[in-house]
């Protein structure tokens, strides 16, 4: 089955976008033919009240944006590397517990996912440039004005998006890693009349 281009949101941060990302990232290593865009979403704004101020430039959200602004850059300048460094830094946060929003961490990140030493420096020289940052703020922005994104990861094909909690990870199985985002692109897309579908406990 062919599918639409889609999009997935992610803040590494959040073990649920760790799951849906890591299948994606295994599928498409494994030749998948999937067209997703990977998009920034930051969830220190989502959880911002209506009228009060945008947190972007306020210092003491800065270092949890640094992994996001970290990716962006990978992707935009460094594409073939960003799914080797998308899958290091959700691993630096859920597989080995560190601190994502502290530089040495996300410079490790780089460094593993095969980036040299001047790479990895070149990453932070793009964040100093202030673009990365004002990238994620679109991409963020766009995804609640277009689609009343509110969390990650959000799939999103044309107008369709949904907020999927996935809770089994591909542990390197491709097949597993296909089936189920496919499965998930024909749920967005087909079962439409399928509005929410919540477990009341989950069976593990």
């Amino acid at each position: 089955m062919n599918f639409a281009p889609f999009a997935v949101t992610w803040d590494y941060r959040c073990p649920f976008a760790r799951n849906a990302n890591e299948h994606l990232i295994v599928g498409l290593q494994d030749g998948a033919d999937w067209q997703v865009t990977f998009m920034p979403f930051f969830l220190d704004q989502a959880h911002v009240e209506a009228g009060e101020e945008p947190v972007w430039h306020e210092p003491e959200h800065a270092p949890a944006l640094l992994a996001l602004q970290a990716g962006v850059v990978v992707r935009e300048r460094l594409k073939d590397h960003f799914l080797d460094v998308h899958a290091a830094l959700f691993a630096a946060r859920h597989d080995k517990g560190e601190d994502v929003r502290e530089k040495d961490v996300v410079r490790k990140a780089l460094r593993t996912a095969g980036l040299s030493e001047a790479e990895a420096e070149s990453v932070f020289e793009e964040m100093a440039e202030g673009w990365p940052l004002e990238l994620v703020r679109h991409e963020h922005e766009q995804a609640v004005s277009q689609h009343q994104v509110f969390g990650v990861p959000t799939f999103v094909s044309g107008e369709r998006a949904a907020f999927v909690r996935l809770m089994r990870r591909p542990a390197g199985d491709a097949a597993l890693a296909r089936a189920t985002i496919e499965r998930v692109l024909r749920t967005l897309v087909d079962e439409t009349e399928l509005n929410e579908f919540k477990r009341t406990r989950v069976e593990r």
